[in-house]
């Protein structure tokens, strides 16, 4: 029993220094040294959150303008599809009207359309006219536009 008298009870207990004016001053120390550094976590926080919501703002409208800009791309290419589109049908056009000067600017057609619309006749050829019944219909529109204001045709 002798050997239990030399050890403490419980031996896992600490020992707690003993209270003197040293010790208050390192508390009082530690205290100001843990509230600055409360201080500097709270400012760090609130610059690092808005740093946060900057960027996320800068995010944001770069999104934005990525799709603005590819949307205007699909509708500028769509464009250009069109016009190219546009130009091809206007070339095939002045081929096609080259064509038919080089074609009309040779006397043989100009001979042809003349004989054709303006019912001429070339040497030695006979001209036969025949009237159909368009041409009666478009003589009575020219009556009756001719008529005047009476019935009978007098003034």
């Amino acid at each position: 029993m002798d050997k239990n008298k030399n050890f403490p009870k419980n031996k896992y207990k600490a020992k707690r220094p003993k209270q003197t004016e040293k010790v208050t001053n390192l508390d009082s120390v530690r205290k100001k040294a843990k509230a600055k550094s409360e201080e500097h976590k709270t400012k760090s926080n609130v610059y690092y959150s808005f740093l946060t919501i900057v960027l996320l703002i800068c995010l944001v409208q770069i999104g934005y303008s990525a799709l603005l800009n590819i949307s205007k791309n699909i509708s500028y290419n769509n464009k250009v599809v069109q016009i190219k589109k546009i130009r091809d049908d206007a070339e095939k056009k002045n081929k096609k009207l080259k064509k038919e000067i080089r074609d009309f600017s040779s006397t043989q057609s100009m001979e042809a359309i003349a004989r054709n619309n303006l019912k001429m006749a070339g040497e030695d050829e006979v001209l036969i006219l025949i009237n159909d019944g368009e041409d009666k219909e478009a003589q009575l529109k020219n009556k009756k536009k001719h008529k005047g204001i009476f019935k009978n045709g007098n003034r």
